[in-house]
């Protein structure tokens, strides 16, 4: 079995399975335990490095386990103190994860899926194609990768994650929630749930799913525009998940989580930006407890959306507040660098076609 294909995805199994594969290769079970740590806890990406492993077991790992770990394929560093990077799966895909530092937070933004499925209209990452369900671990390599960055160039460890990047959280739900569970887990990074925050473009039925399950992360709705013609024109998904259905799933997720839910809203010049709109968006509003973040537009070359001009975004989010709305302005981050959802991924496929390498 030392063809790499031929072996078995260690990560992908639980301690139980890895305990059993140890009985089979008549080693005690305990050392599964303590391989599990090293993957887990330690984020080990290689056999060799599990010192209290002897060199005889770490043989036999090698030759039946493989650790398909992520690696930084390219990385991109902002004015602003961004970075953005491309991780190359071990399949040769590509996606995307950043890093945003502010004054009182660290936060890794990771992507679910390689491409999407869903074709928003302003998403550089709903022009491509889908190609398939990152596993938990590869979800997991992200949040290590870019904490070690964190670490490494400004000296603070990650405080927050978010599941923006590429891909729809809620179409690859079993992997996303086992990839939580390995970060929150006290024999995996033992990171608090309530710094985590899993975005969904509005998939009613998962969102139903996300309350039945009790969740303690949080919640975000990519909402972009409350009146259900302007919302599918931008984002088809809302023509199988109208306003109406994500409102009722909504209800729901709170009645079973008690979690006040966040809706991000990009203002567009000259398609969601005026009272109007701000009004729509205030009486959805009132379903639930909740919080909107107006966020900054990153303009993507495939689409013409444009930001609305300053005193419209003013007047927007003052309308909500005066209506009590918890309203917070979300710069854009990484503008000098290919910072928008799926641009860095796309112009390295992009590099390959050309054959251009830098």
């Amino acid at each position: 079995m030392n063809n790499k294909k031929d072996k078995i995805d260690i990560r992908s199994l639980s301690l139980e399975a890895i305990q059993q594969h140890f009985i089979s290769m008549d080693e005690k079970g305990f050392r599964a335990k303590q391989v599990y740590e090293w993957l887990w806890e330690k984020s080990c990406v290689s056999f060799d490095e599990m010192s209290n492993i002897s060199k005889e077991l770490r043989t036999k790992l090698d030759e039946k386990f493989v650790i398909n770990n992520v690696k930084i394929n390219t990385s991109q560093v902002s004015a602003d103190k961004t970075i953005k990077n491309s991780f190359i799966l071990h399949d040769t895909h590509l996606i995307e994860g950043v890093l945003i530092p502010t004054t009182d937070r660290m936060t890794a933004c990771v992507s679910s899926q390689v491409g999407c499925s869903l074709t928003c209209k302003f998403c550089a990452t709903g022009y491509m194609d889908r190609k398939r369900n990152l596993n938990p671990d590869e979800i997991y390599d992200q949040v290590v990768l870019i904490d070690k960055q964190a670490r490494e160039n400004y000296g603070i460890p990650l405080s927050n994650i978010v599941y923006m990047g590429m891909g729809e959280p809620l179409l690859n739900y079993a992997n996303v929630m086992k990839s939580i569970e390995r970060i929150t887990a006290e024999d995996g990074l033992n990171m608090s749930p309530k710094r985590i925050t899993v975005s969904t473009a509005g998939i009613a039925k998962m969102i139903r799913k996300l309350g039945d399950d009790q969740v303690k992360f949080n919640l975000a709705l990519s909402l972009h525009a409350a009146n259900d013609e302007k919302r599918n024109t931008i984002m088809p998904i809302n023509e199988q998940n109208s306003l109406k259905a994500l409102a009722d799933a909504l209800k729901y997720y709170y009645a079973k989580t008690k979690n006040a839910v966040t809706y991000e809203y990009i203002i567009f010049d000259g398609v969601n930006d005026n009272i109007q709109d701000a009004m729509e968006l205030a009486k959805f509003c009132k379903h639930l407890p909740c919080k909107v973040n107006i966020i900054e537009y990153n303009p993507i070359s495939m689409a013409s959306f444009i930001n609305a001009g300053e005193d419209k975004v003013e007047a927007f989010a003052d309308y909500l507040r005066s209506h009590g709305i918890n309203t917070n302005l979300r710069r854009s981050r990484g503008k000098d660098i290919d910072a928008a959802c799926g641009q860095l991924a796309i112009n390295e496929k992009e590099k390959e076609k050309e054959g251009i390498t830098e």
